[in-house]
């Protein structure tokens, strides 16, 4: 037997909300400053007149504020309100009857003189009602409107007196809300720093920012880049891994498996005696020297962002201080990275499947924090697909609540399924197929979905037209043209774009294993 509701006097519906992502489950995401836009259908039975109102708060306020709903069309109602705090924040809707629109409606539509004199008095004594819950000032007027309408001598001036918008304002600001609806759910905010959506991106490897090309860079030769990279109107420089490099089977050039004795490694091997993921390469300077480079970046409007890779070269101290963190093979060895046939015997993965894997958790989260506790605020996360969802949305909420100025660029080049989970799951921007869209249908189709489809509330799309191992054909076989192309159309078709450089910059289109 189907229960009573709670309140069955409740009569006002409220449906088909948006934006809303998953039924609420997930945040939509916005920039400080931004208008939100709530849309939803809001009905009653019969020929009732309805209110409405979108509530919406910083996450732990109190107290709501509220944004009057405009009716459209078809019973579909707007309201706006603006975000101006970086954070966490929510939203719902109430609606109510409203009984003075409802008398009002009704009150011009008839046509006998004695009906609509009857018809005034009641006006009346609502206006009375709402009198008796205002102000002093508001009273005085309300209880005005009450006796003019009750002392109208013909039905047109009563109806001129019913219309006046004075009146409509005061009977809305003491409007009585009886039996509200609420709507079922609280909506969450994501608001993010206006970087989140809209940055122009820089990649450069530090070591090759020497003054020669047998020597190897600092961030002190990096800081002499600052000024140019600016000027091209970046305003963020990404640094791939600034870790100690692994010794054991270290790659050679070019990712040959014999490493000679001046093979500097991969920098996403990361690991060795000198440190691990909060430590930096000894030639690439200090902490002191990162933390000058993060200052001199900034005042030039520039973020560095630093590439988090959640993986370790043999020589890790994880490796040795917390060996259940990895899987063994069948002969007892440590089991690296393999993408068959691909081998990679300088990374070891994670086990994430660990018995240990809450202290793992923690561990990887202690990354970033120390990281932030030396300036840095923005990250691009390498292949965040290959490790467990549950653990990027604890990560990146545990961040946040701490430091919700943080950026979390998601390096996932995979299926759209697992591109939106990610970006739902916290991360601020995510890379796209954009490097692989290249006719005028190819890339208008994809740009109507990022920019249009339901994925526009939470997913941030940034356009790259190159990577340090992504080179499109088009760029291989284009030419200057086509290099000059695929910026301007990163630059312009996208709020978020990036590229590698220099190797943009002097045309770098050799394909390399």
């Amino acid at each position: 037997m189907l229960e009573v509701s709670k309140d069955g006097r409740q009569r006002v519906i409220i449906e088909a909300v948006k934006p809303e992502v998953d039924c609420g489950r997930f945040p939509i995401k916005r920039v400080i400053g931004e208008i939100i836009e709530v849309e939803a259908a809001v009905f009653c039975d019969g020929h009732d007149r309805v209110r409405a109102m979108v509530r919406h708060r910083a996450a732990g306020s109190a107290e709501w504020q509220e944004a009057p709903m405009q009716p459209l069309v078809n019973d579909r109602w707007r309201a706006q309100f603006r975000v101006d705090r970086i954070g966490r924040h929510e939203y719902t809707l109430i609606a109510w009857l409203d009984h003075f629109r409802t008398w009002r409606h009704d009150l011009v539509r008839r046509e006998n003189e004695r009906d609509i004199l009857i018809a005034l008095k009641t006006g009346a004594m609502l206006v009375e009602a709402a009198a008796s819950r205002a102000n002093q000032d508001d009273r005085t007027s309300l209880l005005h409107y009450a006796e003019a309408l009750r002392d109208a001598v013909t039905g047109s001036e009563g109806c001129a007196i019913a219309v006046d918008p004075e009146l409509e304002r005061l009977m809305d600001r003491h409007a009585e809300r009886r039996h509200i609806t609420e709507y079922e759910r609280i909506l969450p905010v994501t608001v993010d720093p206006i970087r989140a959506r809209y940055s122009s991106w820089y990649e450069l490897f530090p070591r090759s920012c020497g003054p020669r090309e047998d020597v190897h860079g600092t961030f002190a030769d990096c800081e002499q880049r600052l000024p140019d990279i600016a000027r091209m109107g970046f305003d963020v420089v990404y640094l791939p891994p600034i870790h100690p490099i692994g010794r054991t089977f270290r790659k050679g050039r070019n990712n040959t498996l014999e490493a000679t004795p001046e093979d500097v490694g991969s920098p996403w091997a990361i690991g060795a005696s000198e440190g691990g993921h909060k430590a930096i390469h000894p030639q690439l300077g200090t902490q002191e020297d990162f933390r000058r480079f993060i200052e001199r970046a900034r005042a030039l409007d520039i973020d560095v962002a630093l590439d988090i890779a959640f993986q370790c070269a043999p020589d890790h101290p994880y490796v040795r201080e917390h060996p259940t963190w990895f899987r063994r093979r069948a002969d007892g060895t440590v089991q690296y990275a393999e993408n068959p046939p691909k081998k990679y015997q300088d990374i070891y993965p994670f086990d994430f499947e660990t018995e240990d894997w809450q202290d793992l958790w923690h561990e990887l989260k202690s990354v970033f924090t120390f990281w932030i506790e030396q300036g840095v605020r923005v990250f691009r996360v390498d292949n965040p697909h290959t490790k467990p969802f549950p653990m990027w949305e604890w990560l990146i909420t545990e961040i946040k609540k701490a430091h919700p100025e943080t950026i979390f660029l998601s390096e996932a080049f995979t299926r759209p399924s697992i591109m939106h989970r990610l970006a739902k799951l916290g991360f601020s921007q995510s890379y796209t197929y954009f490097t692989w869209r290249n006719t005028k249908h190819e890339l208008t189709d994809y740009l109507i979905e990022l920019a249009q489809h339901d994925s526009r509330e939470y997913f941030r799309p940034n356009l790259w037209p190159n990577t340090p191992d992504i080179l499109s054909e088009f760029l291989q076989y284009g030419g200057r043209s086509a290099f000059m192309l695929r910026v301007a159309l990163a630059a312009t078709m996208g709020a978020n774009y990036g590229l590698y450089g220099p190797a943009y910059e002097l045309l770098e289109h050799q394909a390399r294993e």
